[in-house]
């Protein structure tokens, strides 16, 4: 149909409670109508294939996964590119050197600091990420062990730390090759963030999957809630920024719409015309 529409979905803080795998029965009410309307949906987050898998339920048409490190269409696979074995390594090494706390992730796999939960139990507030991973090492998302790291391909690191100053090594060694994405925080929450390689990103995600379906990017919507969002709200058509996202990104986004506790998709997928007749 010349009127197919592509909306790409944020998973944590957008289609679910960060951390969460179940979205709200309006959320997948408004996808279904949507979907049946000839528009195809995907997820577009920066979770891993391991963490997202199960959502994949659902019936999505696809992902943009690992931040646009992995980019799948349908069964396709149009984009696959992990760190490079030094990169990893050097990102371990001055990430640690440092005290900063990480996360890896591979495609299958996601491993944690042993002593992040600790970390993070002392931490007041934060925003979507930090609840992500809270909830991933206390409930839903398994996290092994760093020390149990393989050497498997790694596509992501998530970062943690206290203080400004301790990325200031990392940043010298790393920036060359990847994206420091700082979230937003409150005063007195620690700092958190990924790393993305500069080879990609959610928005370059997007495009290879609009070049492989033949639509403009002009036809296509995205919804998110953090800073690392930003890429996929300036290169869709129509970004729409959830109420209880990021200040900035509101400011970024075509549009706002109420809370992912407020059938917040469901009532954006309505106002946007994207559930048919």
């Amino acid at each position: 149909m010349t009127d197919r529409k592509l909306i790409f979905l944020d998973i944590d803080g957008t289609l679910t409670e960060p951390g969460r795998n179940v979205p709200p029965a309006s959320a997948l009410e408004a996808i279904r109508k949507a979907q049946a309307a000839g528009h195809r949906v995907f997820l577009c987050t920066g979770r891993n294939y391991a963490m997202l898998k199960p959502l994949l339920k659902y019936g999505f048409d696809g992902m943009v996964a690992g931040a646009g490190g992995y980019v799948v269409c349908r069964d396709e696979v149009l984009f696959d590119c992990p760190m490079t074995e030094e990169q990893t390594a050097a990102v371990i090494d001055v990430l640690h050197r440092n005290g900063v706390f990480c996360t890896l992730e591979t495609k299958d796999v996601t491993y944690g600091d042993e002593n992040l939960g600790d970390f993070l139990s002392g931490q007041a507030g934060g925003n979507s990420e930090i609840e992500r991973w809270r909830r991933a090492l206390s409930e839903e998302l398994d996290i092994r062990p760093m020390q149990e790291y393989d050497g498997r391909p790694a596509y992501k690191a998530v970062i943690m730390c206290l203080s400004d100053d301790q990325l200031r090594e990392p940043r010298e060694l790393l920036e060359k090759d990847f994206q420091f994405c700082i979230q937003e925080v409150s005063a007195h929450a620690c700092l958190n963030g990924e790393l993305i390689n500069r080879k990609y990103d959610k928005g370059r995600g997007i495009l290879r999957i609009c070049e492989h379906l033949g639509v403009s990017p002009e036809n296509t919507y995205g919804f998110g809630d953090s800073m690392n969002d930003l890429e996929m709200i300036e290169t869709v058509g129509t970004g729409v920024c959830m109420a209880n996202g990021s200040e900035e990104l509101k400011r970024r986004s075509s549009m706002v719409c109420p809370a992912v506790t407020d059938d917040g998709l469901a009532k954006a997928f309505e106002a946007l015309g994207l559930l048919g007749g």
